[in-house]
């Protein structure tokens, strides 16, 4: 797995990549083929405090590409609500890919 962590208007801190990754172990735990991560942290220049830190991350999987992206006043819980929509997405993914139900063809008598 390609992991990509990179900043907008921020630097990127090693506290800030290890709890990254660490939340990203979670998708991968669910499902192992995925390819390519790119994470993107951005701190938008707002007067108002609310939802100024902002997540987003493109996940490139076997068979398609998931995308989500989340805002919150701290970027720790940007991160956070980000890993959960992500790992809903790649759950929905996997019961996608090993879904089953081809009926077989049925004889006719």
């Amino acid at each position: 797995m390609n992991l990509t962590i990179s900043g907008h208007h921020l630097e990127v801190t090693p506290a800030l990549r290890t709890y990254v990754t660490t939340k990203l172990d979670r998708i991968t735990r669910h499902f192992d083929q995925v390819v390519d991560v790119k994470v993107l942290l951005t701190v938008e220049k707002q007067k108002e405090k609310e939802k100024r830190q902002r997540a987003e991350c493109n996940i490139h999987v076997k068979g398609s590409d998931l995308f989500a992206e989340c805002s919150h006043e701290d970027l720790y819980a940007a991160v956070d609500e980000l890993v959960d929509k992500l790992d809903r997405q790649v759950v929905r993914h996997k019961d996608k890919m090993q879904e089953h139900k081809h009926e077989t063809a049925k004889r006719l008598m």
